[in-house]
């Protein structure tokens, strides 16, 4: 299509981007990621009592990737729940990890983000992309891939895990939860076939642009920058915690022009702001689980820290949960 990397770093921050092969599903990138989560947390896969799997891309339009992941992983009969909230999906799950641990309903839960959005890139000539084959795209798929290369420069594919148990240290976990949904601005991102038509894929469906997602991104980064300091701040003033408190902001990786402003508006220093969006691209649910990922690893991330998870999604869903790690 017609860029170059010059012009996706500078309005996007990313470098490089990573894509499912063909066949693999989200729950298929989710086992080896659930596979480290355990390890890192010293649990077997016979702890783990329950699934939040979350994904705007799952393996089947139904039934969801949780389950999928369970038979994967060999832990087939444990509860697996697919949540619907796109790349706020983890913001929401932590709000739901919290309830069932609270409530005695779990003990060991595997919070996933996975997604496989190869399924939805304008491209037709993947061979191309895969490796130089010297070979140039039709005039057409060259003009169609274009036409959506705003959304097909930000998404890539990927999958994070964590563990989440009770009987935490005194003051560790959820310390608040700030979330919100407004359909009216669905419209804004949403991919259109679904079941208020019938049938909900027509053959005319087959090839047709609507199989891309529809993304008005000046809209959604606008949403972005002005709901998500706002949620922020609620959530640290629920916790009865100022802002220069939180060790960490640790928001999904959707554009890091929108973070670099998120974190001017809060006034936060921006080293509290991590990113790995340029290796990765936006991997929607899966951006906020890698990222931490790493920051244990790297060692920036440590006990008894406070940290901020802030992310806006598709629906549109937006929010912010304060974590005591």
């Amino acid at each position: 299509m017609d860029t170059n990397d010059e012009w996706i770093v500078q309005r996007t921050g990313i470098s490089q981007r990573h894509f499912a092969p063909d066949g693999v599903g989200a729950s298929d990138l989710a086992l080896p990621a659930a596979r480290l989560a355990l390890e890192a947390a010293g649990k077997q896969v016979s702890d783990v009592d329950y699934i939040l799997f979350n994904t705007m891309t799952p393996d089947h339009i139904f039934p969801g990737s949780g389950a999928l992941l369970g038979a994967k992983l060999g832990c087939p009969g444990v509860p697996a729940l697919d949540l619907r909230a796109q790349c706020a999906a983890m913001v929401f799950s932590f709000q739901v990890a919290d309830g069932l641990l609270k409530s005695g309903a779990a003990r060991c839960i595997l919070l996933i983000g996975a997604e496989a959005h190869a399924g939805f890139m304008p491209w037709v000539d993947w061979d191309i992309l895969e490796k130089d084959t010297g070979r140039k795209p039709a005039p057409a798929d060259y003009e169609r891939a274009t036409r959506h290369r705003g959304l097909a420069i930000i998404f890539g594919d990927g999958a994070g895990a964590l563990v989440l148990e009770s009987g935490a240290p005194l003051g560790a976990g959820v310390l608040a939860v700030d979330i919100h949904s407004d359909g009216r601005y669905t419209d804004e991102l949403c991919l259109r076939p679904g079941f208020r038509r019938r049938p909900y894929l027509s053959q005319a469906d087959v090839g047709s642009e609507d199989l891309i997602p529809h993304m008005n991104g000046r809209e959604v980064f606008k949403h972005a920058v002005n709901n998500l300091p706002q949620s922020a701040r609620a959530v640290c003033a629920k916790a009865g915690v100022a802002l220069s408190d939180v060790d960490w902001f640790v928001a999904h990786q959707a554009n890091d022009r929108i973070n670099g402003l998120v974190q001017a508006r809060l006034e936060v220093p921006a080293e509290k702001v991590p990113s790995n969006i340029a290796k990765y691209g936006n991997t929607s649910a899966a951006t906020i689980p890698i990222l931490l990922d790493e920051m244990r690893r790297d060692g920036r991330l440590k006990p008894g820290q406070l940290v901020c998870f802030l992310a806006l999604g598709a629906g549109l869903h937006w929010g912010s949960v304060l974590v005591r790690v």
